[in-house]
């Protein structure tokens, strides 16, 4: 069993290290505070050629895997940028996958080289305020009209709606109630964000304010038949291909980030003196932050396990989601920790440890709840009886 990098996967973490280094804290302090998008950061990657780092080469990707969206994911979580760094671009990496899936040639040719080239951003329009994480209970509807669609309905938490040219939509072209199964009658669209049609409404919220989320109010959008993804009716199979990789995606940028808040609290505690001694010489102090080291670490590798069972065409469900279960809690009781070993000056933004704590909150709540992949785990690991 090998669990080592190869040379080439090295290679972008050091590369995808180099172009996070351009931009310091004082860059994510004045996007977080302005509520500002990172748009230099963005189009810093998308010159790199990494915002197509999954997509098939045909289209100006790079073709690769999991595994390497993963360390390059790592990379930026941990670069300084956090979730703000990472929320930026990580639907780039895994939005579109239906339509390398299911899509045709002719809408990859016209869809997947704007996204690849950063030339349009993408937003998601699946959680709604009704349905929560009940995907097949959204109200959205598509009706059906000569040449295309007519949409109505709304969406919640729509991450980068206020930038995106474009909008990766889930709506029922059937209703609930009409159908035999409920995860059918949903159908997948990519199409303009029309904000004629379209009202973008943004929501204060805790953190990551560089990186905006919304309520999406959709009034008669019409949609082309040519920007449906796949056959009326399967939209909800095929989220399924991208849920996977997303939760091995959210699992490494937490453990990126509690990484970053540990070793910023490792060098405090080394350099600050108390009673004529660096606290991190104190056991009360030095041992929470080993303990959190060691925490990242064994999420880390089991999302890049979960990576691996991915990219070899292999399930791996289980381990997808008990990564982001677990990466969810290391960060965030990395930067916890982080705050306490900084104490009073871990509540000052001068030392970015308030900003990563506040953002550490996102991977323990989203895609999806630490019950959901509980639940999960006990159904389809335990095989113990469905509880919702």
């Amino acid at each position: 069993m090998n669990i080592t990098f190869t040379e080439a996967q090295a290679s972008i973490a050091d590369n995808v290290g180099k172009v996070c280094s351009q931009f310091d804290d004082n860059y994510w302090s004045t996007c977080d505070r302005d509520a500002r998008f990172p748009e230099e950061f963005v189009a810093a990657l998308a010159k790199g050629g990494w915002l197509g780092i999954t997509m098939p080469e045909a289209y100006g990707g790079s073709g690769l895997g999991v595994i390497e969206a993963a360390v390059m994911m790592h990379t930026i979580a941990r670069g300084g940028g956090g979730q703000a760094a990472a929320s930026s671009v990580h639907i780039n990496l895994f939005g579109p996958h239906p339509i390398v899936v299911v899509g045709t040639d002719e809408q990859k040719q016209r869809m997947l080289p704007p996204i690849i080239s950063g030339q349009h951003k993408v937003c998601f329009g699946v959680t709604e305020p009704n349905a929560g994480l009940d995907t097949t209970s959204i109200e959205t509807f598509a009706e059906k009209v000569p040449g295309g669609y007519r949409v109505k309905g709304r969406k919640m938490w729509t991450s980068t709606a206020q930038e995106a040219h474009k909008i990766m939509l889930l709506a029922r072209t059937k209703k609930k109630s009409e159908v035999n199964k409920r995860t059918d009658g949903l159908t997948l669209f990519f199409t303009d964000l029309d904000r004629s049609r379209v009202t973008v409404t943004r929501i204060p919220k805790m953190g990551r304010a560089a990186v905006d989320s919304n309520a999406t109010f959709i009034d008669d959008l019409f949609i082309p038949d040519v920007d449906r993804i796949g056959e009326e009716g399967r939209g909800f199979h095929y989220l399924l291909h991208s849920l996977n990789p997303e939760r091995i995606l959210i699992a490494v940028e937490a453990v990126g980030l509690g990484q970053d808040a540990v070793n910023r609290a490792a060098k405090y505690a080394g350099e600050r003196v108390v009673f004529g001694r660096p606290i991190g010489q104190n056991q009360g102090i030095a041992h929470p932050l080993a303990e959190s080291w060691a925490y990242l670490e064994s999420a880390y590798w089991l999302a890049m396990r979960a990576a691996s069972l991915y990219d070899s065409g292999q399930p791996c469900g289980a381990e997808a989601n008990a990564a982001k279960f677990l990466g969810g809690k290391a960060g965030f009781n990395a930067a916890t920790q982080a705050m306490l070993t900084h104490g009073g000056m871990g509540y000052a933004k001068e030392f970015q440890i308030e900003r990563l704590m506040r953002e550490s909150m996102i991977a323990r709540i989203a895609p999806v709840s630490e019950q959901m992949v509980l639940n999960f785990l006990a159904e389809n690991v335990l095989d113990l009886p469905k509880s919702y």
